[in-house]
C-alpha cells in the first residue's frame, strides 16, 4: 500500500478510535477494502479473529462465527471504510475482478467485469488536501504493473494477489508479495479467474476454452525483467512444460506430474527427472 498522508494518517487514526480498533488493524482492513474494490473485504488480523469476509450490504464473515458483535463492529468499520475510499478516485477502478466464495471448499471464484479502461483524466487524479495517501513521484502513475501496459481492462486483488487484464495488448500481470509476473495470454478472452485456498493452491482462469491454470501462459517478465522462452528439446525427447515455480505452488505442480505420468504422458525417467528438478527449488 502506499504511505498514507498525514491527512491519511489522522482520518484512519479517527477511525480506528472510533471504532475501538487498533492504528494497525484498521490500516489492515483498509487494505483489504481497497483489494475488493470498496465493495467487500477478504482480511486477516487478530482483532478481526483471524481470516474473515466483509461485502458490501450486509455480508459479514469472521472466524469467532457467534461473536456477533464483532461481526457489527467489523460490518460498520468496513462500511465507514468503504464510503471514505469511494471519494478517493485514484483507489477505485472501473473495470475489476468481483471475488465471490463459493461455499466452505476454500474455492473462490473471481468474474471479470470489464467496462473498458480504467483512464482517468489529469483533474480525476484523487490526490489533494484530502487525499489519504502520498502521491506518486512525477512521472509515475502509482501503478503497479508496468508502465508500458498503460491502462488494464480489468482489475482485482484476493488474498495478496493482485491482477491486471489487459484484453488489447493480450497480457495478464500478477503480483504476489510484491513480486510482479507478466503473462503473454495467447488469444484466451479471460472472463474470470479461480484461486484454490488449499496447501497446493492454483491460480487459474476461465476462457472460451475452459478453465485454464495461470502457470500454463507464457512469462514474458518477471519484476521488469524480460523472461527467455525455454531451449527446445534435443530430437526424440518430448517436451513437457513444468509450470512456473513462484507462479503455482511446487508440490501442485509435482502432482499435476504425477497425473501425466499416470496418463502415460511421461515416461519414468521423465517423471523422475522432473520430479527432481522441482524437489530441489525447496
Amino acid at each position: 500500500m502506499r504511505q498514507l498522508s498525514p491527512q491519511g494518517q489522522q482520518t484512519l487514526n479517527d477511525i480506528a478510535q472510533r471504532h475501538g480498533f487498533s492504528f494497525d488493524a484498521t490500516l489492515s482492513m483498509l487494505e483489504s477494502v481497497i483489494n475488493g474494490n470498496g465493495s467487500m473485504a477478504q482480511f486477516n488480523h487478530p482483532e478481526f479473529s483471524g481470516s474473515g469476509q466483509w461485502m458490501r450490504g450486509g455480508m459479514t464473515m469472521v472466524s469467532d462465527m457467534f461473536n456477533n458483535h464483532l461481526k457489527g463492529r467489523v460490518d460498520n468499520l468496513c462500511s465507514e471504510l468503504s464510503n471514505l475510499i469511494a471519494n478517493q478516485p485514484d483507489l477505485l477502478r472501473s473495470g475489476s475482478f468481483q471475488s465471490q466464495s463459493q461455499g466452505g471448499s476454500g474455492h473462490h471464484q473471481i468474474q471479470a467485469n470489464h467496462s473498458g479502461g480504467g483512464m482517468q483524466s489529469q483533474g480525476d487524479s484523487g490526490f489533494g488536501a484530502n487525499s489519504l495517501f502520498v502521491p506518486p513521484a512525477p512521472g509515475t502513475s502509482g501503478d503497479w504493473w508496468p508502465a508500458d501496459l498503460r491502462w488494464p481492462n480489468s482489475t482485482g486483488a484476493q488474498n495478496n494477489v493482485r491482477y491486471a487484464y489487459f484484453a488489447q495488448a493480450r497480457r495478464l500481470a500478477i503480483e504476489v508479495h510484491g513480486s510482479v509476473t507478466v503473462y503473454d495470454t495467447l488469444d484466451h478472452q479471460i472472463g474470470g479467474f479461480s484461486q484454490q485456498q488449499s496447501a497446493g493452491g492454483t491460480l487459474g482462469f476461465s476462457s472460451q476454452y475452459g478453465l485454464i491454470d495461470v502457470a500454463s501462459l507464457p512469462v514474458v517478465s518477471r519484476d521488469g525483467m524480460a523472461v527467455q522462452p525455454p531451449a527446445p528439446q534435443p530430437s526424440g525427447m518430448a517436451y513437457h512444460p513444468v509450470p512456473e515455480a513462484g507462479a503455482t505452488d511446487t508440490f501442485a505442480a509435482i502432482e499435476r506430474l504425477a497425473g501425466l505420468h499416470a496418463k502415460g504422458m511421461l515416461t519414468d525417467a521423465e517423471y523422475s527427472t522432473k520430479k527432481a528438478e522441482l524437489l530441489a527449488r525447496l
